[in-house]
């Protein structure tokens, strides 16, 4: 795990392993047992010229160090109330990263649905504070820990392949200049936990994957 992770971040654009995340498993080793899933939406955050980044003009402080560490450092941070998973993703003090926005549960189902009942299954993990509620992640205590050694992590061996991957401008960026329009969101066409995916538009015989 540990030469898979190192050797998928490597020296790559952070919005082509935005892309690449997508179809990998999300694994967490919680208290309760095993969660997590496919990945099916992330967004690029690009440091300091990124006016929607936390690093934005070069600010680092202690809330955000992790962005600052080696690539697959964890930067969990809150976020109106909720917690959000984030990965930095270049070489240390390069503070770029992406954010892992959703997931499709394929892992521990039941611990994730005692930890965020939900009526609707799709709702239980499509969007980033609804993934950590489920997850049951809500403190910061594995910031800055690495992939390769937390009990958080990226399982790059089970995986789908998506049939198309889409992109669109960021969700909630705001009054940031000309970064707002950017389409450094990505996520998988068609699934149905993708935060704000429409009915209509949800492929609820493939998900969206590749057979």
């Amino acid at each position: 795990m540990l030469t898979l992770l190192i050797d998928f971040f490597d020296h790559r654009p952070t919005p082509a392993i935005a892309q690449d995340l997508l179809g990998k498993t999300l694994l967490y080793h919680g208290p309760h047992g095993a969660v997590g899933g496919l990945i099916v939406e992330t967004e690029a955050y690009l440091g300091q010229q990124d006016s929607a980044a936390h690093a934005y003009q070069g600010h680092r402080s202690r809330a955000n160090e992790a962005l600052y560490g080696t690539p697959g450092t964890i930067y969990i941070y809150q976020r109106h109330g909720q917690f959000c998973f984030d990965i930095a993703t270049q070489a240390k003090d390069e503070p770029q990263g992406i954010l892992i926005r959703s997931i499709e549960p394929t892992i521990g189902l039941t611990i994730m649905t005692q930890n965020r009942p939900r009526p609707k299954p799709y709702e239980l993990t499509n969007g980033p504070g609804k993934l950590m509620q489920a997850l049951g992640i809500q403190d910061t205590n594995l910031n800055l820990a690495h992939l390769d050694q937390a009990p958080l992590t990226i399982d790059l061996t089970t995986f789908k392949r998506p049939i198309q991957i889409q992109e669109s401008p960021r969700i909630g960026v705001r009054k940031n200049g000309g970064w707002v329009a950017k389409p450094l969101r990505y996520f998988v066409a068609g699934n149905p936990y993708v935060s704000k995916m429409l009915k209509r538009d949800m492929a609820l015989d493939s998900h969206g994957w590749q057979m």
